[in-house]
């Protein structure tokens, strides 16, 4: 599979500029007061569908010719892959199946169905969907869509990129979560070529490590996937995001749910800023490491703001108690 490279990623913002705008980076004195360092936002949560994966799944539908669109794709994921291609395959005309782990976060599962998409719930876990998606592609003819080995869906999360770099570009570092790995392959993909001097250094939660443990191995590796941070819940390794991030992730750190938690509270205190928990991942782990980033220009990726109700009174009791 070939890599996406950075005329890829320059294309799809050609492709994106009639569908989205750009997402605005800001920075907070509240916030940099507690992180310690300068800290800027950027805003990926203000998509139409709540999360930066919207970016790929335009990219990738506005790629396929009419006879593959037509006969519609099939995703699985634990929400925003999913809102991406249902929202994708709405603006394309294409029929669309996503399928999610049972008992999905309801506002996301509510948000695929509100797109028009066919939505099936299947298995405990992503890698059960996973596996239930395949089987439905072959049967229906549809075109399966991988979480993470898509290098269209990789072109289109790099123009947010893009975006970072020409409204900062003399950033020290760019901290990204990680669950398939797009983004972080995404960024490591820009950054090489329009800011070889940035660091790009990815953050995934400690319950969920197959990513990180791939990353430090050199080899897709399987774990354990436990997290509660349902945009962060991959339990195996993604070969083509992996490869990109071997090539110029500077960095791989691990944090808590709980931290995570602490995060997004710290975004809605400080930055007025509603965050799911894998777009607070980030700024975790600026928190939980200063001595990263001390002294830095560092942007953070909030990735989405899919927060459920409960997800959000959980967050703020954790940190009030």
């Amino acid at each position: 599979m070939r890599p996406p490279t950075i005329t890829d990623a320059l294309r799809a913002r050609r492709l994106l500029a009639d569908h989205l705008p750009p997402t605005p980076m800001w920075s907070y004195p509240a916030l940099d007061a507690v992180a310690g360092t300068t800290v800027l936002v950027k805003h990926e949560n203000v998509q139409p569908t709540g999360a930066f994966k919207v970016r790929g799944g335009l990219t990738l539908l506005a790629g396929m010719d009419p006879a593959e669109r037509a006969r519609g794709i099939v995703g699985y994921s634990t929400g925003n892959h999913a809102q991406s291609l249902a929202y994708a395959a709405a603006r394309f005309g294409a029929p669309c199946v996503i399928v999610m782990p049972e008992n999905p976060n309801p506002v996301k599962a509510r948000a695929v169905r509100a797109l028009g998409a066919e939505l099936i719930e299947h298995g405990p876990d992503l890698d059960a969907a996973a596996a239930h998606a395949g089987k439905i592609a072959a049967d229906r003819g549809m075109r399966p869509v991988s979480a993470g080995d898509e290098p269209a869906v990789i072109a289109g999360v790099a123009t947010a990129y893009l975006e970072v770099f020409e409204a900062e570009p003399a950033l020290d570092t760019v901290v990204v979560p990680v669950g398939g790995g797009s983004g972080a392959a995404a960024a490591c993909l820009v950054a090489a070529a329009v800011a070889p001097g940035c660091r790009v250094v990815a953050v995934q939660s400690a319950a969920s490590p197959a990513a990180y443990d791939s990353w430090r191995a050199g080899v897709p590796l399987t774990r354990p996937n436990r997290t509660r941070v349902e945009g962060l819940a991959t339990g195996c390794g993604f070969a083509l995001t992996q490869g990109m991030m071997r090539s110029h992730l500077a960095d791989f750190l691990l944090v808590d749910d709980d931290a995570i938690a602490e995060a997004q509270w710290t975004l809605m205190r400080d930055a007025h800023t509603l965050a799911e928990g894998a777009g607070a991942a980030a700024l975790a782990a600026v928190l939980s490491a200063p001595g990263e980033f001390t002294g830095q220009r560092v942007a953070v990726m909030c990735t989405g703001g899919n927060a459920g109700e409960r997800e959000i009174r959980a967050c703020g009791g954790l940190t009030a108690a």
